[in-house]
């Protein structure tokens, strides 16, 4: 059983920067399996924003390249998600996954 926990969410003007955390805790090998970002807009499907292996190897959807950027600490068991230069099309929620469990996610707005 894996147990996430998301902070970091909120309102942004355009050009604004955010921060998201993900903490896990439970029975997993942290370094070892899937830990990734995710976002759903309204009406829109859910779709994986980043992604980050053990080794610390990234990917980035197109949309979000050269804003976002993923990282880890496997000794705090967390993966967070900088967010530069927001856009309002990346109004959405915010789901992190670790070990294919969902956090329960953060809403994300940029408006002015």
């Amino acid at each position: 059983q894996v147990q996430l926990v998301e902070s970091g969410g909120g309102l942004v003007q355009p050009g604004g920067s955010l921060r998201l955390s993900c903490a896990a805790s439970g029975s997993i090998s942290f370094s070892r399996t899937f830990r990734g970002w995710y976002r759903q807009a309204p009406g829109k499907q859910r779709e994986l924003v980043a992604r980050i292996s053990g080794f610390g190897i990234t990917a980035y959807a197109d949309s979000v390249k050269g804003r976002f950027t993923i990282s880890h600490d496997n000794s705090k068991n967390t993966v967070d998600l900088q967010m530069n230069s927001l856009k309002p099309e990346d109004t959405a929620v915010y789901y992190c996954n670790v070990a294919y469990s969902w956090g329960q996610g953060t809403q994300v707005t940029v408006s002015s």
